[in-house]
Order: structure tokens, then sequence, then C-alpha cells
């Protein structure tokens, strides 16, 4: 299994050049892909800014949205602002996409989130095909999603799933879910699956505040969430390894303290 690192790019007040500095410091590490997330209405930096800026400063690692929210953007503009990333990367892209959980995006972009679900599937097949939107391809797509829909949108257009987070076990869940839908279609071989979990080495209370922010809109469950924030390095490692048994390819471990040190450290315990 490959392990990455997230850019904070969705952390209040991040600043620019320490994204740059942070995607430097991860193309000399350990770390096989920088990802992103995606909010429109929180204080973050949009993320396929955030991976152009990377790609101006790496030359080996992967990049890859974890995810974008499609529906927000037309499909003519996803492409483009994919494509961009991609070829100022030399190819390193990695698009992952999903409709969001979040209704005030939908709100702030003044578009209607009902009817999200298709009009992402639209995206995906225009995607797919490719030519027309300036997208090669071979473009790596994955698809995330917690329901049935989703599982088979991934299986039907995607190279593979995205998992939100979460326990090892609840990867698993959403794993076999995925390998189901791949098999559904009979489609050969088994789509790639990505997970990711959130880090804070040596500041536990911000770490959690953050969290707490970020998923305000679950309500009580934002609580858990921040209980699930990584801050040692033996429960780091556990993560790890439970993802790595549960079949996962690619980890993308997620900061939720805008320090470099805590990538510096993340490396440390992966070395």
């Amino acid at each position: 299994m490959d392990v990455g690192i997230g850019l904070p790019n969705t952390i209040p007040g991040t600043d620019g050049r320490l994204v740059v500095e942070w995607a430097r410091r991860a193309d000399g590490g350990p770390f096989s892909t920088l990802g992103v997330l995606d909010r429109l209405a929180y204080d973050s930096i949009d993320p396929f800014a955030a991976l152009a800026a990377a790609a101006a400063v790496t030359e080996r690692i992967g990049l890859a949205t974890m995810i974008a929210i499609g529906p927000l953007r037309n499909a003519a503009l996803l492409a483009k602002q994919a494509a961009s990333v991609d070829a100022l990367s030399g190819k390193r892209l990695t698009l992952g996409l999903a409709v969001g959980a979040r209704l005030d995006d939908y709100e702030t972009a003044q578009v209607d989130h009902r009817g999200r679900g298709p009009r992402l599937s639209e995206q995906l097949a225009a995607l797919r095909d490719g030519d027309d939107l300036g997208v090669r391809e071979d473009l790596p797509l994955l698809v995330g999603g917690m329901v049935g829909p989703a599982f088979a949108r991934m299986a039907r257009y995607a190279d593979g799933y995205a998992h939100n987070g979460g326990p090892p076990r609840a990867f698993a869940r959403a794993a076999a879910s995925a390998r189901a839908a791949w098999n559904d279609l009979g489609r050969p071989g088994r789509p790639l699956l990505w997970g990711q979990g959130y880090f804070a080495l040596g500041d536990e209370d911000r770490g959690a505040a953050y969290l707490r922010d970020y998923y305000a809109f679950t309500g009580p469950f934002a609580e858990q969430i921040a209980a699930g924030n990584l801050t040692s390095a033996r429960a780091i490692r556990d993560f790890v390894r439970g993802y790595e048994e549960a079949g996962c390819d690619e980890l993308i471990l997620f900061p939720t303290v805008a320090d470099l040190d805590q990538l510096d450290r993340l490396a440390e315990v992966l070395a």
C-alpha cells in the first residue's frame, strides 16, 4: 500500500506559501501522493489551484483530489481545471470526484443540489470520453460516496473508489461494496481502492477543533470524527496497518494542523 499526505488547503488561515513549501518537502519525503479536499462555503484554498501550485515545485509525487465536488462545476470547467493540473504536473493527476454532502456549498455556488448524482454521472461520462473536453482518456478517475448509486457510478465510469475516512473496518465494508459493484458490471480485475484519515502529531487540541468546525454540518457526529484524529505514532502505524490489511491501495493522511513540522513528524513515523 502506498501512503500519501494531504495538503492543508481546507484548514482556515493556511498561507499560500505554506502550501508551496509543504508540497516541496513532501516531494522529497516518503509520500506517494499529495491529496486535497474541496469546500466552497468555507475558509479554504481551491483544490485545483493548490494542486497547480504543488505541480510547479514537485517532480515525482502524485497529485489527487480526494475528492472534488464535481456538480459544483459544469463539465467543461471541471475538465479544464483537471486537464490544466494534469498538464502542469506532467500527467501526475488522479481525479477523485463525488457529489459532496454539504448543501451550503451548493447554495453558495447557486447550483441546485437536487439531481447532483445524475449530473456527476454525466460529467464522468464526458471525462471518460476525453476528446471533446481536452482531458486525456487514461486520466485516472476515482469516485467517492457511501450509497448504492455511488458504487454503481464508480463501477461504470471510474478506475477506482475513494473512501471518505473512518476506521479500517468502515473502509473494509465500503471496499467490499465497491468490488461487488465492479463485479456486477462484469469489469475485469478489481477497482483501485483509496482511503483517507486525519492526523495531528503533538497538537491534539487544535486538530480536534478544526475537525469539529469542518464537520459541524453533521451535528453530534462531528465529535466522533474529531475523536478519530490520529495523534500518536502508534495510532498512525495501527491505522496504516489496518488499511493495508483491508486491501487499500493508496491511503492519504490529511493534516488537521497546518504546521510544517506535522509533515516532518509524519515522515518520521512512516520511515
